[in-house]
């Protein structure tokens, strides 16, 4: 894998944040691959001193910020901690679907395998959702967790039959450009592959206060697999 210059991933920065719009396929910090780097190590190349406020998953994309010093990096922890920070994340979902705000609150629970479940016994979780586009048998659906469990957004979706395409773990099947298209043709002997490689999830908007308390809303834009994926699904 190619690894992406820090710089050209910046969508904001101030003495104190950077904000990127992290590439999909790269761990936020070190994970148990070896011989792979993660997204905070080509961060440190660029400045010694960031740190990551919170984390996404290896093949989710989009907003993440990091702090330059410690009061920053203390600052942004207690707004995540008092749930003050604004997060809104896109997903592409298999089904068709109008949810206007639609409070999914259930208990998730990760196991041992870094699988979540949803159990009485987990921690409380609450997603709201709502539909922006609709589609043949998709729909791009605007996701805003309240609490920052893990998987949490991915478990929820599935809970109401609305699983991310491509999150195989969860129930979402991969989708292929052969089902959208009727006149598709595939050269001989290669092998289909899916429009997106990974679960379609972008953490497009962050929203937190400063040191100094004034308010910032950065937005991601999507990386190309996404846009390619959304581009097709609008085509049809």
């Amino acid at each position: 894998m190619k690894y992406p210059v820090f710089k050209d991933l910046i969508i904001f920065e101030n003495e104190d944040y950077i904000v990127v719009n992290k590439p999909p396929f790269l761990a936020t910090l070190e994970d148990r691959t070896p011989n792979t780097t993660n997204l905070l190590k080509i961060a440190r190349q660029y400045n010694p001193d960031l740190q990551a406020c919170h984390r996404l998953d290896k093949d989710t994309s989009g907003c993440l910020v990091f702090a330059k010093n410690p009061e920053a990096y203390r600052h942004l922890s207690m707004q995540f901690e008092h749930r003050q920070v604004y997060k809104v994340y896109h997903a592409v979902v298999w089904g068709t679907f109008n949810f206007e705000d639609q409070l999914v609150s259930k208990a998730i629970l990760p196991n041992a395998k870094g699988v979540a479940k949803l159990t009485p016994q987990g921690k409380p979780a609450e997603t709201y959702f709502t539909t922006l586009e609709n589609y043949s048998r998709h729909t791009l659906v605007e996701c805003m967790p309240v609490t920052g469990r893990l998987h949490q957004i991915r478990v929820h979706l599935a809970s109401l039959k609305a699983p991310i395409v491509g999150d195989t773990l969860y129930g979402g099947e991969n989708l292929y450009l052969s089902s959208l298209k009727q006149k598709f043709n595939l050269k001989n002997d290669t092998e289909e592959q899916p429009l997106i490689k990974r679960f379609a999830l972008h953490s497009h908007t962050i929203g937190f206060k400063l040191l100094n308390d004034e308010p910032v809303k950065i937005e991601a834009p999507y990386p190309k697999d996404f846009a390619v994926l959304v581009k097709q699904l609008r085509a049809q």
